[in-house]
């Protein structure tokens, strides 16, 4: 096991259950050698939504990105 997969895994111990059941389902995907992961629906639609909101010129802030990090990494 890499160093980056053993410090992934143990950080995922606490993440949401939900986060922990994609994780599972992405790593069952490669275990078993199936295709590669296909987004769902929902997670479609929040990427053309950020590229319509990029084609339209709405970026974050550095100020707002430096501010969900701060969040993220808390």
């Amino acid at each position: 096991m890499t160093k980056k997969l053993k410090e992934l895994l143990e950080r995922a111990q606490d993440w949401p259950e939900e986060a922990q059941q994609q994780l599972v389902k992405i790593a069952s995907e490669i275990e078993a050698g199936q295709q590669p992961y296909e987004a769902s629906v929902e997670e479609l639609r929040g990427i053309d939504r950020g590229i319509k909101e990029a084609d339209a010129g709405n970026f974050a802030t550095r100020a707002e990105m430096e501010d969900l990090f701060a969040d993220l990494l808390a």
